[in-house]
């Protein structure tokens, strides 16, 4: 993405002259977990702009409180409220945490819409965040499925 500026500028002659500045967004990239192979060189594929930033939020997402090293704040600990009573207060807790998370430490995003749906007879939450990331002006869903084993 390339955005472009005009501005006139004059030099010690008083000559005045047109100056287009060209900026290019931040590449994004990001290793994808899957640790999929390329088929030709044999090596990691990595994940770009929009997939990248998509996988950072899923990341930050995933992670619970104290799972990474010396940053044990970072995380929305949705794992750790999966145990808690399937009622409104629970979704009202879990959508606090996805909002807080993705607000703190994920500054290229901002949230459109969170879906937290309850399907207690699976004792799952099907969880669905939309968000704009903000330098592609693009709008990405990361769909997440939280279930309690029995």
């Amino acid at each position: 993405m390339a955005t472009q500026y005009t501005r006139n500028l004059s030099d010690k002659s008083g000559t005045t002259h047109a100056v287009s500045v060209v900026s290019r967004g931040k590449p994004y990239s990001d290793l994808d977990l899957s640790l999929k192979l390329h088929p030709i060189r044999k090596d990691i594929i990595p994940l770009r702009d929009d997939a990248a930033v998509k996988n950072a939020v899923k990341n930050l997402l995933l992670t619970n409180f104290y799972e990474r090293p010396f940053q044990p704040a970072i995380g929305a600990n949705l794992r750790g409220l999966l145990f808690e009573p399937a009622d409104a207060i629970t979704r009202l807790a879990l959508r606090e945490n996805i909002k807080g998370v993705i607000e703190e430490y994920e500054p290229r995003v901002s949230i459109q819409n969170i879906r937290i749906l309850d399907d207690s007879d699976n004792n799952s939450y099907h969880i669905t965040v939309t968000f704009l990331i903000k330098e592609f002006d693009s709008s990405q869903e990361v769909q997440i499925l939280l279930r309690r084993l029995r």
